[in-house]
């Protein structure tokens, strides 16, 4: 290490690695990358839906440990910290977040990489095991979730039939409540998709209610989407 400095300085080249040491590099590297790596495996085991992708795991690992490192360059030099601002300012993102739950992730990855980079070590591995805690616990025990009652149905049918009132008494046999939320020409103008939300009462089948509309609508397609507003389509 001596030798490099040394050559540094008959080149010219200012060190500005004095307020930390290798060991110090090396320690906030590894720790990062360890605990990001456990806050992805809670992520992995906690997420529910479609849109679970590898890269994204991947990403809260690099910018734990990429936080890391900026944490090191910033140090306690203000302008230095202010001059990356700037710099990191310019990055757009043009991937959206599908998952409010995502964002939460990306902070806890950042904040863990601030903590190792300024090594507040105990604070970041406290915090990490902690807050996995918290998710594991809301996950196991779906706590806060509310249930679910409401029903997207999607009937379609050909563009010359009235259906203002075609479908009424199969609601009234079938639903608690129902509601015509949205009504798309589709097919080039040839089919009419409505969509309705629906609340199935807790004695009626699915199955008969969609062949009683099936009858109505010239055996054309019909969907019922349960769970819609829990999963990410």
């Amino acid at each position: 290490m001596d030798q490099f400095l040394a050559l540094f300085s008959s080149l010219g080249i200012q060190d500005l690695t004095g307020t930390f040491t290798i060991t110090d590099v090396i320690l906030a590297l590894v720790l990062s990358f360890v605990l990001t790596s456990f806050i992805a495996f809670v992520y992995q085991k906690t997420h529910k839906g479609t849109s679970y992708t590898q890269s994204y795991v991947h990403t809260l690992i690099l910018m734990g440990m990429i936080v890391t490192v900026i944490m090191l360059i910033v140090g306690s030099n203000i302008a230095r910290a202010f001059s990356l601002v700037g710099a990191l300012s310019i990055i757009r993102f043009r991937n959206a977040v599908k998952e409010t739950r995502d964002v939460g992730f990306i902070f806890f990855a950042m904040a863990i990489g601030m903590a190792m980079g300024t090594k507040f070590y105990i604070l970041g591995i406290l915090s990490t095991v902690i807050i996995s805690l918290v998710v594991l616990i809301l996950s196991k025990f779906n706590l806060f979730a509310q249930p679910i009652t409401s029903q997207i149905l999607k009937i379609q049918l050909n563009n010359d039939v009235d259906f203002e009132k075609l479908f009424d008494d199969i609601f009234v046999t079938f639903t608690g409540r129902s509601e015509l939320i949205s009504v798309d020409s589709i097919r080039s103008g040839l089919l009419t998709e409505l969509v309705y939300s629906v609340t199935l009462k807790k004695s009626a089948k699915k199955q008969e209610m969609l062949s009683a509309i099936k009858k109505l609508n010239g055996n054309l397609n019909v969907s019922l989407l349960t769970g819609y507003n829990t999963t990410d389509l």
